[in-house]
């Protein structure tokens, strides 16, 4: 668990690391790759070890019984997250981006409204608007730094065309652990408008001490029969290049949709992302993220405190997930300025606010999940790039 190796990523297809100076003009020599939401550390031995195993083996067919992968989920969610989960109610998709493409494709159809509390991560929009669907915007309030929902509002900017909202649980980029009244206001914001809810949990793991994470269906049994689930081993265990997601749907008539739809399309997953998870979902999995999670928080807490020294910035307190967002708006600068200080003079790249949907246009996210040492360069050159606001 040593998470303050520094790890030479470039040269290995890393989108984060390889794909920096084409798309952010940040150059490779000596960038901060600080985009993409995975970590710059090892997963645990278990994983590399199953790995091994089936290096060692040699032989790579067609999976089969994946009886033990699914209790290594349903004994996780269980042990971490007091939810008890039912085998055969968990589906695997290539990855959770696939996984909510699947959900619009499969309740929804062309020109129906799926609703985004936002700003909110950037694929959900991506998949609804590439499915011919709509997307609607329902923006979270910025209340003193916290991200919070106002359902009353929202209510009135329903029209009836809306089919689905897509919850991020913990909030990606906002960084919150939402609380059980607030995710009850979720589930009865669908009841009233008769919408399926899709919940990804896909952050779930990575919360700081002193929050808990509710898991949807503990907090309201009625809403069952329009609930499904998205978890994953994937951003817990930085192996997101495994593209492995689970899919949980606990309604007999929602599941069968789905299950035909996967059918349809001839999905399955591939054997080495089921290794992986099964090996992850376990208590070596269990230890090293308690560990990684008390990493990151000195990371977060570097991280902010440097930044709030900066006047006219602040980051947003962090309550759960490895990516600090940071608002730019008492600058008084417009995006290209700050953008360009972050890029050109700090040479780090950062995930532009914009693409997270309204309410996102000046900030600017980064991923803190790197080894301290790099954190610190980060912290030392957004000082030195907005030095002039001191």
């Amino acid at each position: 668990m040593n998470f303050d190796e520094i790890i030479n990523r470039y040269g290995t297809h890393s989108v984060k690391w390889d794909m920096m100076e084409k798309l952010y003009d940040v150059p490779a020599s000596d960038g901060l790759a600080m985009w993409v939401a995975d970590m710059d550390f090892r997963p645990p031995q278990c994983v590399s070890d199953a790995l091994q195993a089936m290096v060692d083996h040699g032989v790579y067919g067609y999976y089969g019984d994946d009886t033990a992968y699914r209790e290594a989920i349903t004994w996780w969610m269980q042990t971490r997250h007091g939810w008890t989960v039912d085998p055969a109610h968990i589906f695997t998709t290539h990855g959770l981006v696939n996984g909510t493409a699947m959900c619009v494709d499969t309740y929804t159809e062309p020109g129906d409204g799926v609703v985004l509390f936002t700003p909110v991560y950037h694929a959900f929009s991506r998949v609804i608007k590439a499915a011919g669907r709509e997307v609607v915007e329902c923006p979270l309030v910025n209340n003193d730094g916290r991200y919070e929902m106002d359902f009353a509002a929202y209510d009135t900017m329903m029209t009836g065309a809306e089919r689905m909202v897509i919850l991020c649980s913990p909030h990606n980029p906002g960084g919150r652990v939402w609380t059980k009244d607030e995710l009850q206001g979720v589930a009865d914001f669908c009841k009233r408008h008769d919408l399926i809810l899709v919940s990804d949990e896909i952050h779930h793991d990575l919360v700081y001490p002193g929050h808990s994470h509710i898991a949807m269906p503990l907090v309201d049994p009625t809403i069952l029969d329009r609930l499904v689930m998205m978890t994953a081993t994937t951003k817990t265990f930085n192996i997101a290049g495994s593209h492995s997601g689970n899919v949980i749907i606990p309604d007999d008539a929602l599941r069968a949709k789905f299950a035909a739809r996967m059918a349809g399309l001839g999905l399955s997953p591939n054997s080495f992302g089921l290794f992986m998870a099964e090996a992850a979902y376990s208590p070596e999995g269990a230890e090293w993220v308690d560990a990684l999670m008390l990493y990151l928080d000195g990371n977060r807490q570097l991280l902010d405190s440097a930044i709030n020294a900066i006047p006219g910035i602040k980051s947003m307190n962090l309550e759960a997930t490895y990516l600090s967002w940071v608002d730019f708006t008492d600058t008084g600068m417009a995006p290209p300025e700050f953008i360009d200080r972050v890029q050109k003079q700090a040479r780090i790249a950062p995930n532009h606010g914009d693409t997270f949907g309204s309410g996102g246009e000046n900030f600017l996210r980064f991923n803190i999940a790197t080894p301290r040492a790099l954190v610190e360069q980060a912290c030392e050159r957004l000082t030195e790039a907005f030095s002039d606001l001191q």
